[in-house]
């Protein structure tokens, strides 16, 4: 009896000893971890190469890196420029209209209102400035409201016009949230290659057609790419600056018109421009004596007409601001005969002896 016991217990102590032998040998074979090697920069997160903006973009599928480093950023103290005015809607909102300025055939869009004409003063554009400084192009705009970061998540855009030929070529597209200090995380710059922004014409609505708009990528502010300081946005700059974009001259040159949107509607740079999407009668119109109204399709977007920059317009650019400048005074036609002065007065009577 004692010798079994003795037999069943040598059993089970090689039965350990094989069993963590075996373990030993696979471990051994076990591939080993990857070093890791301290102070190694990460992998390039993007491929993407950035063109002027005047050259063709090549833009591959960006990777979010770890951390994004900065050269340069945009000067805090940002030039005055001259202001161009949009029409509001902030006196006539409590009768669910707005007083002029949406011109459908010009695209030009007052719709700072939902669907249901409720008013949205986040969304309605007074003004924008542009100014610049050697390295950089900023661009103010005042809103009625002051809350870009409005739960209903407003974009707000800068459309470039290369060749003022009322076809957009890029557009840089900020989305929320927003901080007041310079970010390029809510930054897109997209670009229209194929021309197309403006449908067919360059400014009247050709709806109802279907193009892509600004339909390439090539600048991401959350993932850098080549040059990862190209555009920045902020909020609540100044009282004329409730949304403010800054971007880099080395890359948008000088030459250029320029205008603003907001948009809490479509927000999607690829249907511009939006008055080619839907007809009239379907995108409906925050006019109260308009035919169409009130919104249907299109709402919530407002847009500001554009201003040239670094050329002189001939006055019929498509979407160019109207001018301020008051009408020449018309001078008088030259007689072929001099103009005589008057003959002078008679001297007054003598008084009476």
């Amino acid at each position: 009896m004692r010798q079994r016991h003795s037999m069943s217990a040598l059993h089970a102590i090689a039965l350990l000893l094989l069993t963590s032998l075996a373990c030993n040998l696979m471990g051994a074979v076990a591939p080993a971890p990857a070093p890791v090697i301290q102070g190694q920069p990460p992998a390039p997160a993007v491929t993407s190469s950035l063109p002027s903006a005047g050259g063709t973009p090549a833009v591959q599928p960006a990777v979010v890196p770890a951390t994004l480093t900065h050269a340069v950023t945009p000067s805090t103290a940002v030039p005055s420029g001259t202001l161009v005015y949009d029409v509001v809607s902030q006196d006539t909102a409590p009768d669910r209209r707005a007083p002029y300025g949406d011109s459908y055939d010009r695209n030009l869009l007052e719709r700072p209102f939902l669907q249901d004409m409720t008013y949205v003063p986040d969304l309605d554009v007074v003004t924008y400035a542009v100014s610049g400084d050697s390295d950089w192009w900023y661009v103010s705009v005042q809103l009625i409201g002051t809350d870009p970061n409005n739960q209903l998540g407003i974009d707000y855009g800068v459309e470039l016009d290369k060749d003022h030929d009322g076809f957009g070529d890029f557009v840089i597209w900020a989305h929320p949230p927003y901080t007041t200090s310079w970010d390029t995380a809510p930054v897109q710059i997209f670009a229209d290659n194929n021309h197309d922004t403006g449908g067919r014409s360059a400014e009247k609505s050709d709806a109802p057609i279907t193009t892509d708009g600004y339909e390439t990528l090539v600048f991401d502010g959350v993932a850098g790419g080549t040059d990862p300081d190209v555009a920045w946005v902020r909020m609540n700059a100044g009282p004329q600056a409730a949304v403010q974009f800054a971007f880099k001259k080395s890359w948008s040159g000088t030459v250029f018109m320029l205008g603003v949107l907001a948009d809490a509607g479509l927000k999607d740079p690829k249907k511009l421009d939006y008055v080619d999407r839907f007809t009239s009668v379907d995108a409906g119109s925050p006019v109260r004596d308009n035919k169409n109204y009130p919104l249907k399709a299109l709402f919530a977007v407002d847009n500001v007409c554009r201003s040239p920059f670094g050329f002189k317009p001939n006055g019929y650019e498509p979407q160019l601001c109207p001018t301020t400048a008051p009408p020449a005074t018309k001078k008088p036609k030259p007689t072929s005969e001099p103009v005589l002065p008057p003959p002078p007065l008679p001297p007054p009577p003598a008084p009476p002896p």
